[in-house]
This record gives structure tokens, C-alpha cells and sequence, in this order.
């Protein structure tokens, strides 16, 4: 009987199954999106019980479009939004609240409060006192919801992200884990000891009877419950989505670097067994845990990528569909001097400047509808740049090859501008779906479907290479207008 995996894909809009087989190609597909809630003004949530029903639709779905049944699943792998965090009883399974959602805001004031020990954490975690992660999110519910406090602490109630969620809902409540991708995103597991840290759930009031068991994310967590599939199929794999992407794109060894183009921009560089302090406003954080062995990661985040192609469509009216940019941008030889600042949420890595917002300079009589949508494009590269720049210094190495995937890497006037102003070789494999691969390559090196990580090499196709071709004096300019256009939008809220 043939054999596939099954790759879970948990993102912040929609649900996704992907069955692959073993040259990473895609057999079935299914996807449903699902509600976005915004209670307030920076407040973002999303209902638990929702993700849980639209994931498993999916993954029905797609066993159903292949005519495949559980016998011909080797295995099952999660990737997943990262930090969104819920909490949920531990006897009935029924969140007390909606998950909060990576994107929230509403924990500035306790990250805020958390500024004084910022040195602590970071030496820890790898991460900075932000709203971003899940310590701050939890406390808040903790805080917030009548009667959560005293439950928490008389161990009725269980934390996770989201892998943690899907994983106790498809084991049927019998296993509770977060792998070490994701339980080094709540800013209350110590990356150096691979521990929940007493002192840091001190700091936020986290009874740690609620968190979940650290485990590796390439290992056997327990099996699906029969109710779902028709019998059990083991559960393998989980990585957060962004490490998941970087083990998707093989970047296996120390130096690699991948750049996902998704709504967000998220570049990661892989340090190897070490973790490496950044200086440069990027976060140290663990790529993976595999064989015994933890591999580390430097990550810079951007985050409006993919979403100001998607302003310019849905706000702007510029075009109807997102591969048109390319096709507008085309019709003008530059951006005509105009530089665009996507900082619609603030700017993230290496600038962390939540109070920015975005602008846009350098326009004449002259500037076009299509000068304005080059110039969009050309701020994703920018700002994948300045990651490698802050990468550069903190690692003190050259990066001369970049791996990309995600929806935008398919515009090649984006990659070659890319490959430009970074002076690197960009490299796109012929599946862009690194996310979900990841997860996949992850719980199938668990079962033996893999026998090791050449074997995975050996089935990656590169589809184009995008080599540099401008001038240092032309790159340099480029990118000194870039930065003169970041300080001004940062100067416009001071």
C-alpha cells in the first residue's frame, strides 16, 4: 500500500492539509479560511474550537479528494501560527477564551512592565519584552477572564500554542506538548537549559502546572484518536511555521538562510548547535530539535510583506489579482525615485518601532500609479536586506545564497531586485511550499519514511536562480534612499 505524509498547515487566516509523497510532491490539497475577530482597536483572536473544526475539514478533505483512507498515511506533521495562545479546560477541552493571536496588541502595558528585566530575558529566551510573544498573552488571560486565575492554579486548566491545542485534541486529551520551535516563542522557556523557566513565570503569574512538555519536534507524540480518520495515525512532527520553512527550504547547515515572502517577511539563518546574542535587533531562537541535537537560529521579522501587494489590490484598487504587481511594475524602467515604507503595524526587526506607520516619499507631478507599485515591491527587498545586514554583523560572515519561498517569491522581478540590492544568489526551489514540506520532512524522518537528511536533499528541485547585476555605486545608493526614507517615517510620530 502506497504511503504519504499528511502536513497540518495552521496559519493565521486559513487551515490547510497537504498530503505529500516522498519527493515532496503535493497529492491532495484542501483549505478553509476562518473568522478573523478584532474586539478592539490592535486586538486580534480567533476561536480555538473554530481552527480545530476548519483543520480537521481539511485534513478530511484531502483524504477524501485522493481516495486515500489512514492506512496510506505514514504519519502526520504540524506547522503552525506561532505564539497565538490558548487556554483550555482540562476535563471538557472548552477554551475559557479566544485564542489571542500573535498579531494583538493588547499586552503592550505588560511588556511595558517587563522592559527592567529585558537583559534576563533575552539571555534566556533569545527574545525581546514584546506584546508579540505568548508570555504576555497568557498573563492576560489569566488576568482578564473572571475566575481563570484560581482555576489555573488548581490545575483545571492547560496553556499551548496552537501545535500544542491540535495535538491534545487529536490524541483525544492524552498527550500535552509543545516542541521546542514553539515553546521557545512564549518568552518562558529557557533556550539554553530547554526548561520552562520558574523565574520568568514568576515574573508574569504563570502557574507552571498549565504548560506543556517540551519534546523535540521530529518524534513519535502519540496517535490520532480512531473517531477521526477511521483509526490511528501517528503524530510525528511539529515546528512553528518560520522553522518549519527554514527545515522545508534544507537549510540544514550552519550558514544557510531562508527568506519566506508571506503576508509577513520572516528571514532565518541558521547558527547551528550554538545560540548566537543578537546586537542588530534580530532574536535568537531554536530552529529545531532532531536526533538528540538542537539546532539554533538567528530570525528577523517584517511585518508587512505580501500585505502591501495586497493594500495596493484591495485598498488601492491598483489590480485585481497579486501577480498582476509584477506585470505594472514592469511597464516603468525604476520606482522613478519614490520610496515606499510599509509600516501599516508598526516596523519590526532591526528597527522594533511599534509607534511607525507607513509613508511614502519622493513623489513628483510625474509618479504613476505603476512607479508607486515597483516601489511597493522593492520595500520587501529592502527590508529583507536590512535583516541580512543585522545578520552579517551579529554572525560576522558573508551570506552569499538566499533561499525563498512563500506567494511572492513567484514574482521574479521581486527576486532579481532581491538579488541586487542584497548582492546574493537567490535560490527558489520548484515547490515554494517550504512551510508545510517542513513539517512533513520533520514527521517523516520520525517513521523511516526519510532515512536521513541527505535523503531529503536529494529530492529538492531547484527551479530558477537569480544572480546579482548592479553596480556597487547604483546598490549603495539604492539603499542609502531606503534608509533616509525609514528615518523619516520613524521621525513623523516622535
Amino acid at each position: 500500500m502506497k504511503q504519504y505524509i499528511m502536513a497540518l498547515d495552521q496559519g493565521t487566516t486559513s487551515s490547510r492539509t497537504i498530503i505529500y509523497d516522498k519527493k515532496g510532491d503535493i497529492i491532495s490539497v484542501a483549505q478553509r479560511e476562518f473568522t478573523q475577530i478584532f474586539p478592539r482597536e490592535g486586538w486580534v483572536e480567533h476561536d480555538a474550537m473554530e481552527i480545530w473544526a476548519s483543520q480537521m475539514g481539511t485534513a478530511q478533505e484531502a483524504l477524501l479528494k485522493a481516495r486515500l483512507t489512514y492506512k496510506n498515511i505514514a504519519a502526520i506533521g504540524i506547522t503552525n501560527q506561532r505564539e497565538t495562545t490558548v487556554v483550555w479546560d482540562r476535563e471538557t477541552g472548552e477554551p475559557v477564551y479566544n485564542a489571542i493571536v500573535w498579531q494583538c496588541r493588547r499586552t503592550a502595558d505588560y511588556a511595558a512592565k517587563l522592559k527592567p528585566h529585558e537583559d534576563m530575558i533575552r539571555a534566556k529566551t533569545g527574545l525581546l519584552a514584546d506584546p508579540y510573544f505568548s508570555g504576555t498573552k497568557l498573563a492576560w488571560i489569566l488576568d482578564n477572564v473572571p475566575g481563570v486565575r484560581e482555576r489555573a492554579k488548581r490545575g483545571e486548566l492547560l496553556f499551548g500554542t496552537i501545535e500544542s491545542w491540535l495535538i491534545w485534541k487529536m490524541t483525544g486529551g492524552a498527550v500535552h506538548v509543545s516542541d521546542y520551535s514553539n515553546a521557545c516563542r512564549t518568552m518562558l522557556f529557557d533556550i539554553n537549559t530547554l526548561k520552562w523557566d520558574e523565574e520568568l513565570c514568576d515574573l508574569l503569574g504563570i502557574p507552571m502546572c498549565m504548560l506543556p512538555e517540551p519534546v523535540e519536534c521530529s518524534a513519535h507524540y502519540g496517535d490520532t484518536i480512531s473517531e477521526l480518520f477511521g483509526g490511528p495515525i501517528p503524530i510525528t512532527g511539529s515546528a512553528g511555521d518560520q522553522q518549519a520553512a527554514l527545515f522545508g527550504e534544507t537549510c540544514f547547515n550552519e550558514g544557510d538562510v531562508k527568506s519566506t515572502y508571506g503576508t509577513g517577511n520572516f528571514l532565518l539563518l541558521n547558527t547551528g548547535e550554538k545560540p548566537v546574542p543578537s546586537k542588530n535587533g534580530l532574536l535568537t531562537t531554536i530552529a529545531w530539535g532532531l536526533n538528540g541535537k538542537v539546532t539554533y537560529a538567528l530570525e528577523g521579522s517584517v511585518f508587512v510583506c505580501g500585505a502591501a501587494v495586497q493594500w495596493l489590490r484591495d485598498q488601492m484598487k491598483f489590480f485585481e489579482s497579486a501577480p498582476e504587481s509584477e506585470e505594472m511594475a514592469k511597464m516603468v524602467d525604476d520606482a522613478g525615485g519614490v520610496y515606499v515604507v510599509p509600516a501599516f503595524v508598526g516596523l519590526g526587526a532591526p528597527y522594533w518601532d511599534p509607534e511607525a506607520r507607513g509613508a511614502m516619499f519622493g513623489i513628483t507631478r510625474g509618479t504613476s500609479r505603476e512607479h508607486i507599485v515597483r516601489a511597493t515591491l522593492q520595500s520587501l527587498a529592502y527590508q529583507n536586506e536590512d535583516l541580512l545586514t543585522a545578520m552579517r554583523a551579529d554572525t560576522g560572515k558573508e551570506i552569499s545564497v538566499l533561499k525563498v519561498d512563500g506567494g511572492a517569491a513567484l514574482n521574479n522581478l521581486l527576486m532579481q531586485f532581491q538579488a541586487d540590492v542584497s548582492d546574493v544568489n537567490i535560490v527558489r526551489y520548484a515547490s515554494i511550499e517550504s512551510t508545510s514540506l517542513g513539517a512533513a520532512y520533520l514527521a517523516g524522518l520520525a517513521v523511516g519514511y526519510y532515512d536521513s537528511l541527505a535523503d531529503i536533499v536529494a529530492s529538492k528541485e531547484i527551479s530558477r536562480t537569480f544572480k546579482p547585476s548592479l553596480g556597487e555605486k547604483a546598490r549603495k545608493e539604492k539603499l542609502a534612499g531606503w534608509h533616509r526614507a525609514v528615518k523619516a517615517a520613524m521621525a513623523f510620530h516622535e
